[in-house]
């Protein structure tokens, strides 16, 4: 709060400005001859003029007798010469010098009398009392404060623009981290606290719009050198784009929404992306589900490509087979397809899936930010894209908060099964068959990251098994009901009760109840389609037999090398052999009834032949490729390197670059290396690649891998099918 002094110094301060402007004979403005031996000083400096006349007028100013100095309080007294002489234009900030440079001869002339001034101050201080030290101390800071609002004042009448308008400097708003403003230095005035910028200021702010000029276009370089555009979406990346327009809540009135509805799942005007979803106001539900956003009706004339019937004819599976993608890391969110989520948090903080992000953002700011990924990441153009690829199927993951959430779960709840009843939509527009996944369950069906929650399995195991278990029957009987409508009858034909439930850790013989009970469920209710289990990397081989009494049951089986470590070391043309012979046999053995399960098919896999890709065995791990992947579990610790044996250094920097740079003969490889995956699972009822987009791991994303031509432009178009020999690629170094 301002005090007297501030409030007497008001006035003069508008005699000094008025007196600026005055008129003199000849023309021109009169200087204030009233100004301090410091203040002239000052204004000097500030022009650029003070040579040795202007010395010696000062000088000779300093014999006068001392006027009030502008600003001070009638009550003091006026210093003396002497006094003032102790106040050196050095001590003023840099915002009240100016720039303009001195000659070598007014600066020597300076320098003189700055010494001169502070001898004679030096001697005047040793005839002090100590209470008259302090006194004239106290002055002086008064007498460099009052300097400096004279000083101010006169900048102000010369930023006057010829209109009288005060110019001012534009600089950028204040920083802002994470909803927090962070305030930018600057100096300080004494009386009034406010901040104003000095020179230094201005050259930091200089500093920083030249550092961000440099280091953005060399950190959209690294980006696309480390992962090579893989396509789809993150925050700062590929989810960036035009804000949606929503033009069809143009035709809505906003009045027409009830009162209690306001503001809910229900109300369209706070949903952040309403293209292509039905805005009039509805409060049906159907198994407690909303069917807010469908239309009424439906077209299932569509054909994915020449080769495959239309939605509204059979798929006869066993004899077509499937060629399908998922689009994983939409939905449900996985750390190593869009990273972007997780890489600014530190280690400590322990974000490392969707639980631990979604409860550090906190409720507001996990539905804004992912509500804006479910819009941004995976679009009409994906799947458009996809049916061009010649893909017939699509494997939507997605988990259990979509349909609803329990206490203590911090996930966004429900604003997920908007999103995915607009892409089985879009499915069905483009002739695109749906293969429903539930890829992460209550509790966690196997303590993954892409369950939702790393760490303990919380489903049939643990104080909460039970209770998770049946949570998760609850919601298949409300997703079940809602999707037994007839407009779902030829679209979804795959429906999936649980994803890689980890039958290696619980009791095998619970998990197959759990899912004959939930198979129960969904038939009850109207679904004829064909139900997904998973194997539980319990091996192919063990599952003849099993769920025999449920009808229409696919096996669903995920293969990769690379998560083996007795396997991630094969060459690399052995690793094509072992897909060409090993998995083919297995797939031919599973899909007969008379040696295995029946029905088969390969859910997930991808062309990657290392675990390089960044947080792929979680966040800050490290990889079996390179050995820096220590575990608790001696079983599955990887502390040595398990690239092939005598291949030299095991780096990931080769595996992790940008596509354009690998040579020719690993890009013949990892085609070849695809397709034999392609005829291996075709020996079974088909497969799904994984996965459509990432942010930046391109041996993952066939829509990156495509671009880059290491995948077919069209998934039938294939130069090798296993019937051939496999080259030996003895050109290729096998740590590549």
């Amino acid at each position: 709060m301002a005090g007297p002094h501030n409030r007497d110094a008001k006035p003069d301060r508008e005699r000094v400005r008025r007196s600026h402007h005055r008129p003199r004979e000849g023309g021109g403005a009169r200087r204030d001859t009233r100004d301090t031996p410091e203040i002239q000083a000052s204004r000097d400096v500030q022009d650029g003029r003070r040579d040795t006349k202007a010395l010696d007028r000062r000088e000779r100013r300093e014999k006068r007798v001392s006027r009030d100095i502008p600003g001070r309080s009638p009550r003091q007294k006026p210093c003396s010469p002497e006094r003032r002489r102790r106040i050196d234009p050095s001590s003023f900030t840099s915002s009240e010098r100016s720039s303009n440079p001195l000659s070598f001869d007014s600066l020597a002339k300076l320098d003189a009398h700055n010494e001169k001034t502070s001898r004679r101050t030096q001697e005047q201080e040793q005839l002090l009392a100590p209470g008259d030290k302090d006194r004239g101390h106290e002055r002086q800071r008064k007498e460099k404060v009052t300097a400096g609002r004279v000083l101010k004042d006169k900048a102000k009448h010369r930023r006057k623009s010829d209109h009288g308008k005060e110019k001012r400097r534009v600089v950028s708003g204040p920083l802002a981290e994470e909803g927090n403003v962070r305030t930018r230095g600057g100096y300080v005035a004494e009386e009034s606290g406010k901040k104003r910028f000095g020179r230094k200021c201005w050259i930091s702010v200089l500093v920083v719009v030249l550092l961000l000029v440099i280091l953005i276009p060399v950190g959209v370089y690294a980006s696309k050198k480390n992962g090579g555009g893989g396509g789809g979406g993150s925050v700062g990346s590929s989810d960036d784009g035009p804000e949606p327009a929503n033009e069809n809540l143009k035709n809505v009135n906003e009045n027409d929404i009830p009162a209690a509805a306001k503001n809910t799942y229900l109300d369209p005007f706070t949903w952040y992306d309403t293209k292509d979803f039905n805005v009039t106001y509805t409060p049906e539900t159907i198994g407690g589900l909303p069917v807010m956003g469908l239309d009424s009706k439906w077209d299932d004339s569509t054909r994915a490509n020449p080769n495959v019937p239309p939605l509204d004819k059979e798929w006869i599976y066993g004899t077509m087979p499937i060629r399908g993608v998922n689009v994983g890391g939409w939905l449900s969110i996985e750390p190593f397809i869009t990273p972007s989520y997780f890489e600014s948090y530190k280690p400590n903080q322990g974000i490392i899936d969707e639980y631990t992000l979604t409860r550090e953002l906190g409720p507001q700011k996990a539905a804004k930010t992912l509500e804006r990924h479910y819009s941004m990441f995976i679009k009409e153009e994906d799947f458009k894209q996809i049916q061009a690829a010649g893909f017939d199927h699509v494997r939507i993951p997605f988990s259990y908060w979509a349909v609803t959430t329990y206490p203590g779960d911090p996930y966004v709840p429900k604003i997920s099964w908007r999103y995915l009843l607009r892409a089985i939509e879009y499915c069905r527009k483009y002739g695109l068959r749906v293969n429903l996944d539930l890829h992460g369950l209550p509790g966690s069906q196997n303590g993954w990251n892409h369950s939702g929650r790393l760490g303990a399995i919380g489903w049939l195991n643990g104080t909460d098994g039970a209770l998770n278990a049946q949570r998760s029957l609850d919601i298949h009987l409300q997703m079940s009901t809602f999707f037994a409508q007839p407009r779902y009858k030829n679209v979804i034909t795959i429906y999936g009760l649980a994803n890689e439930p980890k039958m290696i850790a619980l009791p095998t013989a619970a998990v197959l109840e759990w899912e004959s009970k939930a198979a129960a469920i969904v038939r009850k209710s109207g679904m004829q389609q064909y139900l997904a289990v998973g194997d539980g990397f319990l091996g192919l081989s063990k599952w003849k037999g099993q769920l025999s009494d449920v009808q229409n049951v696919i096996l669903d089986v995920h293969q990769y090398t690379i998560f083996n470590k007795n396997q991630i070391n094969f060459p690399h043309q052995k690793k094509i052999q072992y897909a060409c012979q090993g998995w083919t046999e297995q797939m031919k053995e599973s899909v007969s009834v008379a040696t295995g399960f029946g029905p088969t098919i390969c859910g997930e896999w991808s062309q990657a032949d290392t675990d390089c890709a960044l947080y792929l065995n979680n966040i800050n791990t490290g990889s079996r490729w390179e050995g820096t992947l220590p575990t608790d579990d001696p079983t599955t610790s990887v502390t040595t390197p398990r690239c092939p044996p005598d291949s030299g250094t095991c780096s990931c920097d080769k595996a992790n670059a940008d596509p354009s740079s690998y040579n020719e003969e690993y890009k013949q490889w990892l085609m070849m290396y695809a397709e034999a995956q392609m005829a291996s699972f075709e020996a079974g009822w088909g497969w799904f690649y994984w996965t459509w987009a990432t942010e930046s791991a391109t041996q993952w994303s066939w829509k990156a891998g495509m671009a880059a031509g290491i995948l077919p432009k069209k998934t039938w178009q294939r130069d090798f099918n296993c019937t051939a020999n496999v080259p030996d690629f003895k050109d290729l170094p096998e740590n590549y």
